[in-house]
């Protein structure tokens, strides 16, 4: 196994090297970006295309979850005594706990886009799916980030070799969502050696076996900040493993404080900046998080597919009826554009980091800029994957039926498993909203000009519409992506000048930030999809063209739909009289997609499964 790292270590240092001389060129599309500015099909990464290295790593990965996680399922779900850790070791060995780290820490130093390839093999892994992620992820990438060199030289090689455990203490019973309200504190030693920590933290994962805990508290009941701290540290308790309604493998306990004695160097990062390093682990998380969802839906479509072959009912396969062709096209669909806007996110973040490396920028540094950058991003990919992971999981069991609603039988655990996701790494509401709160502030700091393109929108709509027919290939997608843009700046541009003009309150239109944030969702997975589905029509390939031609048709004559409900519903939230009838034309205007026969594109696409017996399109 030692070797296999080795190998796997050589080859991917190589990759890493490779790619970072391939991309400083690049020019980077900015976080956000995608509202105002168009992208090109080579400048995203997609699933079907991996380099060799890439594609040894992803095979790596399958045999630790074939060999490791998938026989020990029902053990897992047991929570049997030294499993999870055994597991996390393994894993330490394969270099899969340090992919994301530097060097000379024992990390491999992989690139993001190879690591998203890990995230989406490691979907399935079920609840250790959560073990390993949040051990990776909002357990190492703190001290990573804001952690002194002394700080990363003692904890980031165990951490990477497994022989430590990590867990995150951020939630407590009366701060979720809002996190700063914390009530955990901490206090300075009359002689400044040490701080007192008194506080609980409750839904803590991997607190049951965690060896090292990151820790956020108020340093005098005020500042709001991060420690590192162990757990043999006196005074820390565990309460009992929580049971909870899916995730049944994963460790999950409160954690409590009663004067537990931290050494001051333990400090993480600067006093008072604690919500800095919450919200930038929290950014990658989401990230991950959204990936794995891919992946573990194209486990839960195997499912569904073989089941919907297997079954028969009145003489036929249950797969050949219109009702259940339609639910596999579309579980299909809807991962296949998660998996789109995923790939795209991870070139983005791998593009900015080649950027600050370029300008001498620290592998860390680099990490933590990419993950600021394409804060909004990584939300949008947290909502539609975890959105995606509940429309297969419950499809499935409806595909399957009685025996779907058993224990028995994986249906069930992937269903009861699916339902967190929407509410772990900030609930799919917060993530909406800081989608669109994060787009005006990156707007007011000058860092993205939405203010010229909305004005542009408003001087077009004053004017003669153009009766211009669209040639060439994909056009009607690509000027479906232009309405799309025109109608979210319509609508975010009326709300702000409401807002500029006294009448309108952002922050109190919480229904209004949910439909821009489903418009910038469908904006941008919907641009996502086309540039891999165009990508793909330049390469070789065993399922013909119009198969993914036929998926990317169905979303588009969906989202077209959804985009015009969600306008008009914001407009006729703060717009009245002749304003609401201006805008309202506007979205007639801007969305002219051509009807789909979406009965015929999804039956190609269920015939396409069912001849493959499951997921085969990445």
């Amino acid at each position: 196994m030692q070797r296999k790292f080795a190998i796997i270590f050589r080859l991917t240092t190589h990759l890493h090297h490779t790619m970072e001389d391939t991309l400083i060129n690049a020019e980077v599309l900015k976080g956000g970006e995608f509202l105002i500015r168009e992208s090109s099909p080579e400048h995203v990464f997609i699933p079907e295309i991996l380099t060799e290295e890439q594609a040894m790593v992803k095979q790596m990965a399958t045999d630790f979850l074939n060999n490791e996680i998938v026989p020990n399922r029902a053990r897992i779900e047991k929570q049997e005594p030294g499993l999870s850790v055994a597991l996390l070791e393994k894993a330490g060995e394969l270099g899969l706990l340090g992919a994301h780290m530097p060097a000379q820490y024992g990390g491999t130093e992989l690139d993001t886009n190879t690591n998203t390839v890990i995230a989406d093999v490691l979907g399935p892994c079920g609840s250790f799916s959560t073990s390993i992620a949040a051990h990776t992820g909002i357990g190492m990438l703190p001290i990573l980030y804001f952690g002194t060199e002394a700080q990363k030289e003692k904890y980031l090689p165990k951490l990477i070799s497994g022989e430590t455990k990590a867990a995150y203490c951020l939630t407590e019973p009366g701060s979720g969502s809002d996190a700063l309200n914390a009530k955990t504190r901490a206090d300075l030693s009359a002689d400044g050696s040490h701080y007192l920590l008194n506080g609980q933290k409750m839904w803590i994962t991997n607190a049951g076996f965690a060896d090292m805990f990151i820790v956020f508290a108020k340093i005098g009941g005020e500042k709001f900040t991060g420690f590192i701290v162990d757990r043999n540290t006196p005074g820390i308790t565990l309460g009992e493993e929580e049971d909870k309604l899916g995730i049944k493998g994963s460790s999950t306990r409160q954690v409590f404080f009663e004067n537990a004695k931290v050494p001051a160097e333990n400090v993480l990062g600067e006093i008072g900046k604690g919500h800095l390093i919450a919200f930038n682990a929290l950014n990658i998380g989401r990230y991950k998080l959204g990936v794995m969802c891919i992946g573990g839906n194209k486990e839960v479509i195997n499912m569904a597919v073989r089941y919907a072959n297997e079954r028969v009912q009145f003489g036929q396969p249950i797969g050949s009826f219109g009702a259940i062709q339609y639910k596999l096209a579309e579980m299909a669909i809807r991962n296949f554009a998660a998996e789109s806007a995923g790939y795209r996110t991870s070139q983005l973040m791998q593009d900015k980091k080649s950027e600050a490396a370029s300008e001498g920028k620290s592998f860390g540094q680099a990490m933590l800029e990419a993950a600021e950058e394409y804060a909004i991003e990584c939300s949008i990919l947290k909502v539609i994957g975890s959105e995606a992971t509940d429309y297969c999981v419950d499809e499935n069991v409806q595909i399957h039926g009685g025996i779907g609603f058993s224990e028995e039988y994986p249906a069930a655990r992937a269903y009861r498993d699916s339902r967190i996701n929407r509410i772990y790494e900030g609930t799919n509401e917060i993530n909406r909203m800081l989608m669109v709160d994060q787009l005006f502030k990156r707007a007011l700091k000058g860092q993205l000009d939405i203010v010229g393109p909305a004005w542009a929108v408003q001087k077009e709509l004053a004017s003669m519409p153009s009766f211009e027919k669209t040639e060439g290939e994909y056009a009607e997608e690509h000027k479906a992506i232009a309405d799309f843009r025109k109608i979210i700046l319509m609508v975010a541009g009326g709300a702000a000048k409401m807002q500029m003009d006294g009448k309108l309150n952002m922050k109190e239109e919480q229904e209004l930030l949910m439909n821009c944030a489903d418009m910038l969702i469908d904006l941008f997975t919907a641009e996502s999809m086309l540039l891999r589905v165009q990508k793909l029509a330049g390469i070789q390939k065993e399922i013909p063209q119009e198969v993914y031609d036929a998926m990317l048709q169905v979303y588009f004559h969906d989202a077209t739909a959804r985009m015009g409900k969600n306008a008009t519903d914001a407009l006729v939230s703060f717009a009245e009289g002749d304003l609401l009838k201006t805008f309202l034309m506007g979205v007639k205007r801007f969305l002219k997609y051509p009807p789909v026969n979406v009965k015929e594109k999804r039956r190609l696409v269920a015939d396409v499964l069912r001849k493959a017996n499951g997921w085969c399109f990445s």
